[in-house]
């Protein structure tokens, strides 16, 4: 009535095989990049905190400055 043969089974496992691999690969390479832009990021972080300052409260006008530079309050 369906007309089911051990071909038209054996086309479908394979169809769902391909499929089920194709997405495993996929998955697989999506993880290596995830980790290839982690140790780029980890590699570039101490050149980007050279770069940072810390900043305190002046403590007379509760401004914002770099630690230790020279801030007048007016």
């Amino acid at each position: 009535m369906f007309g089911f043969s051990i071909m038209k089974i054996l086309f479908t496992i394979a169809v769902v095989v391909v499929v089920w691999q194709g997405f495993k690969w996929l998955k697989r390479r999506e993880a290596v990049a995830e980790v290839r832009a982690k140790k780029s990021l980890n590699r570039e972080s101490p050149s980007a905190r050279d770069d940072v300052e810390e900043m305190v409260p002046c403590p007379d006008c509760g401004a914002y400055i770099a630690k230790g530079s020279d801030h007048r309050c007016t």
